[in-house]
């Protein structure tokens, strides 16, 4: 044990000694003489930067990566679908973000109605009630619990079709 101990503390010593620069004094003195004259530092001259190459992208009309694919036989909504977005109605103000760049910050009950407050990028808060919409997606709010806003969005199927999907803005998100 005592030899265990003996060992360690060489190596330690060995070590620390290692760490140490033998002509601190002459790097000072060449830091010095950079600072007086910084025109005589010869930096290597910058790498070529690359040309960039435009590429186009030939894959929008297909399954995005990003989603599961569809079960076999699973009915697609198409263009003929009646549920589509109004595109002749007034958006809301927090239709021009995306649900990730807003937060729920907190829910409201008065005389049973019920409001949550949402937090916007810019950080206003917005009281908002049951069929207010938001989002990217064509969403408007079906739902509000004491820690939770329900909605419904219309997203493309990109086949040219809409489908309603679910989705949900919780205050520890």
């Amino acid at each position: 044990m005592k030899g265990c101990k003996l060992g360690l503390a060489l190596a330690l010593a060995v070590l620390l000694g290692a760490c140490r620069d033998a002509d601190i004094a002459g790097l000072e003195q060449a830091l010095d003489g950079m600072r007086v004259d910084p025109a005589s530092v010869k930096l290597a001259p910058l790498p070529e930067m690359p040309e960039y190459v435009s590429v186009d992208y030939l894959f929008g009309d297909q399954r995005s990566p990003f989603e599961a694919p569809r079960a076999e036989g699973e009915e697609i909504a198409v263009s003929n679908s009646r549920l589509q977005p109004d595109s002749d109605r007034v958006k809301e103000p927090l239709e021009a973000f995306s649900l990730d760049q807003l937060a729920l910050v907190g829910t409201l009950t008065i005389s049973g109605k019920s409001s949550a407050l949402v937090r916007d990028p810019e950080g206003i808060v917005h009281r908002l009630h049951v069929g207010n919409r938001l989002g990217l997606d064509f969403g408007r709010i079906v739902g509000i619990t004491g820690e939770a806003v329900q909605l419904v969005e219309i997203v493309p199927t990109g086949r040219g079709g809409w489908v309603q999907r679910t989705n949900m803005m919780t205050l520890d998100s």
